[in-house]
């Protein structure tokens, strides 16, 4: 793909279209906000429980917020389409539209997407610091985020997990859940804020679960949610404190969104296989990408948003250390993912056939 400048200078037309669709950027980013606020504050929550179209005084009375300010944002909401306005006369009115309701309000929801937006502010901060990456070429880590960052992960992943991981997702690797039920052990790589160990373990109380990250936030976090769960089968640890086994006594190895944030992804592999029975199996999800950057811009509506999210997070985590990987939110395509695991010994790679609008699910086994 490439683009060659005209010796033709541009019309005013032209000229105005770019700038519109530079702009039109500035929308969205924007509206990323409002929605963000319209979480924190229990604006959306407050729609759904009114059941009927309500006034901006009407809502901010419901929210204990001044309706002037919510007045404003609904103006917002209602502009980009995320809101129904009825503005008939003088007696405007905002509601939620059915569709509306699943995605910004209910968290059981696979198609929840709060989260995407919960962290936000801490993210974007990074502009500020950024300019010293893109010079030094060391990004920064998870942490750096502080605690939200985790939050926000937590809430943008669990709601697909909670609903497919057990019922859905297990049952399509060969033989893994008669495994789970007589009892194996299991380690869970980026667990996070721990959704997944924690499901499982509920699900399979004869097998042990171990979850492995380095964000302390998340460690954090886990350990809380352990604490309440009442399992005796599930255990978090920092791997730079207590490593992934390396003896070959896993049955199940789980790695989530996180393959493509690590400084050093071709080491875990190594580690996930020595790590693994030889009859083992290692599930790997991960974003879903193509080989090459044409092929991702042409295919994926998302592409812009992804390549910008990797250099505020997903690259910049895979660079936070000296001679990082720099995968990147797109750099793990199946031809990489493959080509890794078989440098790493793994013999055989399965794509699973799963329908998710991001990620890219894979069967690898020694």
């Amino acid at each position: 793909m490439s683009v060659s400048r005209s010796a033709t200078p541009p019309t005013d037309d032209q000229i105005g279209l770019f700038a519109y669709q530079v702009a039109s950027q500035m929308s969205g980013a924007v509206t990323a906000a409002m929605i963000h606020l319209g979480d924190r504050l229990g604006l959306y929550r407050a729609l759904d429980a009114a059941a009927r179209p309500v006034t901006a005084g009407e809502l901010a009375e419901a929210t204990g917020l001044v309706e002037r300010w919510v007045r404003e944002w609904a103006y917002n909401q209602a502009a980009a389409g995320l809101v129904v306005a009825d503005a008939a006369g003088d007696d405007e009115r905002f509601s939620l539209a059915p569709e509306a309701v699943p995605v910004l309000v209910d968290e059981g929801h696979e198609m929840c997407l709060l989260g995407m937006f919960h962290s936000l502010p801490q993210t974007m901060s990074k502009v500020t610091v950024l300019p010293e990456s893109f010079r030094t070429g060391v990004g920064h880590d998870y942490d750096s985020h502080g605690p939200e960052a985790a939050v926000g992960i937590e809430r943008t992943f669990e709601p697909w997990m909670n609903a497919h991981l057990v019922p859905d997702l297990l049952p399509l690797l060969d033989g893994v859940v008669e495994r789970l039920t007589a009892g194996i052990a299991v380690a869970d790589i980026g667990c996070g804020s721990g959704s997944a160990v924690l499901h499982m373990a509920r699900a399979f109380p004869a097998s042990r679960f171990a979850g492995y990250d380095i964000s302390r936030h998340a460690l954090g976090r886990a350990a809380e949610r352990l604490a309440g769960s009442g399992l005796a089968n599930a255990a978090f640890h920092d791997p730079r404190d207590e490593p992934l086994p390396a003896d070959g006594s896993l049955g199940l190895v789980t790695a989530f969104d996180c393959l493509h944030d690590m400084t050093d992804p071709a080491g875990m592999m190594r580690a996930i296989r020595a790590s693994l029975a030889d009859d083992g199996t290692w599930l790997l999800v991960d974003i879903k990408a193509h080989p090459t950057f044409a092929e991702n811009a042409e295919r994926n509506p998302m592409a812009a948003m992804m390549y910008g999210n990797s250099v505020l997070t997903c690259m910049a985590s895979a660079l936070s250390e000296p001679e990082g990987a720099g995968l990147g939110t797109l750099g793990l395509s199946a031809d990489r993912a493959e080509a890794m695991a078989s440098e790493a010994g793994f013999t055989r790679f399965r794509r699973l056939e799963v329908d998710h609008p991001v990620n890219a699910f894979y069967e690898i086994r020694p």
